[in-house]
């Protein structure tokens, strides 16, 4: 049985790879321009089409394409990633699914318990915190304004959505089923309510038949309890990776998540070196700077030292890019990217300087536009870290690699993280 998944990110690939691997499922995960050169060489395959940022027109000719492209190999089951609070082109991508499978019916399970992700009566919470009272609501590109998940995916679509209920979600399996058999007549996608990880192993439970599912990752790990026993499969057997560098950790992202780690790292007297994003305007100046971190990163890396490199955090850097930015005309994605960017040209350089071996990336931007400057085409993913934050071993370049999103994690994950890379080859 083949299962495929189209996600909208890179870290959000992972997410849900994780969910698989760490049942026994040999999982990958393929850029969308190496689509096209699909095979049927894992259990798991996905596909993460970097389409979160896009219009919406081209995201949904990515996923459309992406779709079909697992179709083609061989997938019968198949998943929609998104993001655990509907951040993206959520209708146009879920449109395309259905599209390019001939299907009318799609489930939506957006809740993460483990992760703060809660639905209840059809609102969605993070950590306790109505959506749009939670960080997102202050998202720079998709700002979310309501909890109604019905509200927000109907926004973006013609087609018919509606919901289930906790309360027939915990009346059990058969009339769950009997609800989302009631439920094919009446919509197009069904959003099913979720508070703890009990009500996702209910749900799984109910799915007999329905192969065409949607949203966050958490339900991918009920999944396997009620599909055929599987063969576990090691992908660690491919790696071993002995050398005495230090890790490299560059962080791009500004959610409050990554933040408490980076203080951690911090904290623990991990050197950092620090981009002042304000600088990223002027061509000659970012270039000095650029290679002045070079220097220092490749002299620690070589040392032996584990090393952060990031863009400035702190809030009077983070304001003065941003106006500075908006004087010039330029909209604050587009500072995003060109922020990305001066972190990937400096990682490059310090890859290729000290022939890195193990890189930890915070923030899905920024993981995208790293591993596209390094030419990394995918990943295998390996252990789980912590819930939906594994590690991975890189296509395209022979590495080790943890792609986290900016929202998860612990305070201390990058510190665990440094750990686990340098040790995974002896587990």
């Amino acid at each position: 049985m083949l299962i495929g998944v189209v996600a909208d990110d890179t870290t959000g690939a992972n997410d849900i790879g994780i969910m698989f691997s760490k049942n026994g499922y040999l999982t990958k995960i393929v850029a969308f321009d190496a689509g096209a050169r699909l095979q049927a060489d894992a259990d798991v395959i996905i596909i993460d089409t970097d389409s979160r940022l896009d219009p919406k027109e081209i995201a949904y000719e990515k996923v459309l394409t992406a779709t079909k492209q697992l179709q083609i190999v061989g997938c019968k089951i198949f998943h929609k990633k998104t993001c655990s609070v509907f951040r993206g082109n959520i209708g146009a991508e879920f449109d395309a699914v259905l599209d390019a499978l001939g299907e009318q019916f799609m489930i939506i399970s957006l809740a993460f318990p483990k992760n703060g992700r809660q639905t209840v009566h059809g609102i969605h919470t993070v950590h306790g915190k109505r959506l749009e009272c939670s960080e997102f609501a202050h998202d720079p590109v998709h700002p979310m304004h309501s909890s109604d998940l019905v509200a927000i995916l109907q926004e973006q679509t013609q087609h018919r959505v509606g919901r289930i209920d906790l309360d027939i979600v915990r009346n059990g399996t058969i009339a769950l089923r009997q609800a989302l058999e009631s439920a094919r007549t009446e919509v197009n996608y069904c959003i099913i309510d979720a508070q703890n990880q009990d009500d996702l192993t209910l749900l799984a439970s109910a799915l007999d038949g329905l192969a065409v599912l949607g949203g966050s990752s958490a339900l991918a790990e009920e999944l396997p309890k009620y599909w055929p026993t599987h063969k576990s499969c090691d992908a660690l057997e491919q790696v071993d990776f002995q050398d005495h560098n230090g890790v490299l950790i560059v962080a791009g992202s500004l959610m409050p998540q990554t933040a408490a780690q980076i203080a951690h790292l911090q904290a623990i007297e991990m050197p950092v070196l620090k981009i002042d994003t304000r600088e990223i305007f002027d061509l000659p100046l970012i270039e000095r700077k650029k290679q002045e971190i070079i220097d220092q990163a490749v002299t620690l890396i070589m040392a032996g030292t584990d090393t952060l490199l990031m863009a400035d955090n702190s809030p009077e850097i983070v304001r003065d890019t941003k106006a500075i930015g908006q004087a010039s005309g330029i909209a604050e994605m587009t500072i995003s990217k060109m922020v990305s960017a001066v972190l990937a040209d400096i990682t490059a350089d310090v890859v290729a300087k000290t022939n890195l071996k193990r890189l930890i990336i915070a923030g899905g931007d920024t993981s995208g536009t790293l591993c596209r400057k390094l030419g990394i085409t995918g990943n295998i993913v390996l252990r789980e870290i912590e819930t939906g934050l594994p590690s991975g071993l890189a296509l395209g370049r022979h590495m080790l690699i943890v792609l986290k999103s900016g929202s998860f994690g612990k305070p201390e994950f990058l510190q665990t993280a440094v750990e686990h890379l340098k040790t995974i080859c002896y587990q």
